[in-house]
């Protein structure tokens, strides 16, 4: 192997590697992302939540039964 193709190969390696490694991180913060969405609709999140500066009726569960 010549000495250019050696360069070649451990540059398209780190890039591959770089490319990796934002894959990674973008995954985690479209999970984390999806976590929170499913949290929010589940209400889950409101636990952590204050409801004392809305009005009346805000914030309360809704009987869709009827």
């Amino acid at each position: 192997m010549d000495m250019m193709s050696m360069v070649s190969s451990l540059l398209a390696a780190q890039a591959g590697n770089t490319q990796t490694q934002v894959a990674t991180t973008i995954l985690k913060s479209n999970a984390d992302s999806e976590k929170s969405a499913v949290l929010t609709l589940l209400g889950a999140a409101q636990q952590n939540q204050s409801l004392a500066n809305v009005g009346a009726g805000i914030g309360g569960n809704l009987n869709i039964a009827a």
